[in-house]
């Protein structure tokens, strides 16, 4: 079977179609002055690693002014730099550096909610019911004889009821914690608000915007029940949105917003892009995000979500790659983030999850379209399970008992102590602990190791940079026909075929046939590919 995705005339504006891109998570990368937290400067510091990694753009989590009750997703004030992170000029410095190395800078929007530091959710609380303050906010009278109860039975992702109740009586909305106040995006304020903070940082030099929870904004008129209940079963977003279309979540209203944003973005030289971490119940309503006059990307979290096995890795991809084709967009592919268990532990942690994460990684780099790394999945990080009660600082811990700080701990440099470099020389102070086993998992101890996690992905993207037949986002997928277990397809460019093998069975795989070996994730033995292991081959 053959898939093909669109071809499009290519330019530099076009950087993102095939891009790698780094998330960084701000407070977990490099911290610069020793107090424990990352920062800017920190991230400046070590743009050369991630040059010499070969990854093309840097995705930062919020650094805005914020009381950091989310880890900066509830923000005070989305024009300046909180002063844990560092100051603007901090920022211009970092930007004019990352375009000197040739990276591009991908910021993070939070347009769902501000913090209830934000000064208009200070402004509402004090002007009261009515007032034209609440209305760029979703406040509600509640229900019950005295409205003591909330104004409809939504919940919050985070656990608990989307409503809190102020001191005059009246309700205000939060999908997330009540420090994240839902604004109104029918309010004329709201939107031109937004469009100016676009332009602020676009002015900035920023490259693109990751939209958080750009699937949120619009919620349904008349704000009606879901009619069921999470309350016990701590579910997230992504398994709510089974149980069919949501009132917060994926309304159609919201792509207006889009269809606005879009002319500025495209009003700036270079290539300015967005992409939305959307949820959607069907790939078919998340490919409405991408378009011409929308969002350029849509992370596939389908792909994140995919069970180790060649069938629903399979399934996943065909599905991507044809509405791929239908929008004319590149599909964006990730294993991990800020906000989900790394993929090591996902995969079945310790040997057994290092071993499939590694193959996973040369699976994802391998397909068309563009690719985002989360900082620390280079040294084959896994997730710290057993951090103490009272260190975690995600505001869901506290209301469900998940908490998404395992993945968050700050990533090891160097030295045989924690926190492995983080900070300056002789810093002792990380905002979360590294645990012990990741002194043999720091950058410095991998670089330069042959077999290490760290040279495998230097060695893949460099072949993904330099290799005809990766470099593009767009052409032919041609599934191989192989044994149950097995995944292989190849892409060409020419005359040269480049095939990845990825072996999900649980024996040996003979790759005769596919050609000389460029790059593996495991040794390859008298031509066997081991289990949980993947290759990519070239034939000319």
């Amino acid at each position: 079977m053959t898939v093909s995705t669109t071809t499009l005339p290519r330019t530099d504006d076009d950087w993102w179609r095939s891009a790698v891109v780094y998330q960084v998570y701000v407070r977990s990368f490099a911290d610069s002055n020793g107090d424990g937290i990352g920062d800017l400067a920190g991230i400046r510091e070590r743009l050369p690693y991630l040059r010499d990694l070969g990854v093309d753009a840097l995705w930062l989590t919020p650094f805005y002014t914020s009381p950091m009750v989310d880890g900066g997703y509830d923000v005070a004030d989305y024009r300046d730099v909180d002063p844990i992170f560092g100051t603007l000029a901090d920022f211009d410095a970092m930007i004019t550096d990352a375009h000197a190395l040739g990276l591009r800078i991908i910021v993070d929007l939070v347009p769902n909610h501000t913090s209830s530091a934000h000064r208009w959710f200070v402004d509402a609380l004090a002007a009261g019911p009515g007032s034209p303050e609440r209305a760029r906010y979703l406040f509600a009278d509640g229900q019950g004889a005295h409205g003591e109860l909330p104004p409809n039975d939504w919940e919050s992702i985070f656990g608990g009821s989307a409503w809190t109740r102020v001191a005059d009586g009246q309700w205000y909305l939060h999908l997330f914690d009540p420090a994240q106040p839902d604004l109104n995006w029918r309010h004329p304020e709201v939107r031109a608000e937004f469009e100016d903070v676009l332009r602020f940082w676009l002015d900035r030099g920023v490259d693109g915007f990751r939209v958080d929870v750009a699937h949120g904004m619009i919620k349904a008129e008349g704000l009606p029940d879901v009619g069921f209940s999470t309350a016990t079963t701590g579910q997230r977003q992504v398994d709510l949105l089974g149980k069919g279309r949501l009132p917060y979540f994926d309304q159609d209203e919201v792509h207006e917003i889009y269809r606005a944003w879009r002319p500025i973005l495209d009003s700036y030289p270079g290539g300015r892009m967005a992409v939305a971490e959307a949820w959607a119940e069907t790939p078919q309503r998340l490919a409405r995000y991408i378009g011409p006059d929308e969002l350029h990307q849509a992370f596939s979290f389908d792909f994140l979500d995919a069970t180790w096995s060649a069938d629903s890795f399979r399934k996943v991809i065909d599905t991507a790659l044809a509405e791929a084709t239908v929008v004319g967009a590149p599909t964006t592919w990730v294993l991990s983030n800020h906000d989900k268990q790394r993929h090591v532990t996902r995969y079945g942690d310790g040997p057994e999850g290092l071993r499939r994460a590694r193959a996973a990684s040369l699976l994802m780099l391998a397909l068309p379209g563009s690719a985002y790394l989360y900082q620390g999945e280079e040294l084959g990080l896994p997730e710290v399970l057993d951090l103490p009660d009272e260190l975690r600082q995600d505001p869901s811990f506290l209301r469900t008992g998940e908490s998404r700080d395992g993945c968050r701990v700050p990533i090891p440099w160097s030295g045989e102590l924690a926190p492995y470099g983080f900070g300056p020389a002789g810093s002792e102070l990380s905002w979360l602990p590294a645990p012990a086993t990741w002194r043999g998992l720091s950058v410095s101890t991998q670089a330069g190791t042959p077999g290490s996690t760290l040279e495998l992905y230097r060695a893949a993207l460099r072949i993904r940079r330099e290799h005809p037949a990766l470099a593009a986002d767009d052409g032919e997928v041609t599934w191989s026909h192989t044994e149950p277990g097995v995944l292989a397809f190849s892409r060409s460019a020419g005359d040269t075929v480049l095939t990845c093998v990825v072996n999900l069975s649980a024996a040996p795989v003979a790759v005769d046939g596919y050609g000389t070996p460029l790059v593996a994730s495991a040794p390859l033995t008298d031509r066997l590919l081991p289990v949980d292991a993947a290759a990519w081959l070239e034939r000319r």
